[in-house]
């Protein structure tokens, strides 16, 4: 009933439902629980920006800032959390790598640093001098907010004419989905993300386009190479 006569997005209508739950069992009101609706989790495949759109997106900003902040969320799948908590001794130059710390699922990962993010980081230091953060905020000190980040998202989606209905998570989705393009394996794009699971991974398959590969049976590949 509630689902049906009220306007509420998924993840609300959920958070009420599992919070009903809860209260009936503290209360020992068991059988009232079960009597709640089950929640079907909704499916959509994610929006997946082009290479030439991402490519628009990047050198859409006016503010060298901006365009480094999101070539670093695309070139290293990073989630919101973790770009605006992205900390300069993170970052190391020697070994090309981005150490992502304690993120979802309180794990650390590694991911490659991209050599023409290095080179962007490099002079985007030199201008802006940020300090201990990557990305500061306004205060010069503290992270850049989570609001502020998606509010650069937006106005660069606006300026760049993308007609796409995208959020800033879809520079993460791209990055998997062009991984998974590029020949890269599932397994290894589920390390570079920070999937718990293989199966979340594996949504990318239905967004990908391959390149439609010359058609072979593994009878004839088994004895040319005897």
């Amino acid at each position: 009933m509630l689902k049906n006569t009220q306007t509420l997005s998924y993840n609300n209508f959920t958070h009420t439902v599992y919070g009903l739950r809860y209260a009936f069992r503290l209360t020992g009101r068991e059988d009232r629980a079960i009597q709640l609706p089950s929640i079907k989790k909704l499916r959509k495949l994610p929006v997946i920006l082009s290479a030439q759109e991402i490519k628009t997106l990047l050198c859409s900003p006016k503010l060298l800032k901006h365009r480094i902040l999101l070539a670093s969320i695309y070139s290293a799948g990073l989630r919101l959390c973790e770009v605006s908590g992205l900390k300069q001794s993170d970052i190391c130059f020697d070994r090309n790598t981005i150490h992502i710390r304690q993120s979802k699922y309180k794990k650390d990962r590694l991911v490659p640093l991209s050599s023409y993010l290095k080179k962007g980081l490099l002079k985007y230091y030199e201008a802006c001098c940020p300090r201990d953060y990557v990305f500061n905020g306004r205060d010069g000190h503290g992270p850049l907010s989570h609001r502020a980040i998606q509010q650069v998202f937006r106005e660069t989606v606006k300026r760049s004419s993308i007609h796409k209905k995208v959020t800033l998570h879809s520079l993460r989705h791209s990055y998997a989905t062009h991984l998974l393009e590029y020949g890269i394996d599932l397994i290894s794009i589920q390390k570079l993300l920070g999937h718990a699971h293989i199966s979340t991974t594996i949504e990318y398959l239905h967004v990908a386009q391959f390149k439609e590969s010359k058609r072979i049976s593994p009878l004839d590949i088994l004895y040319n190479q005897v």
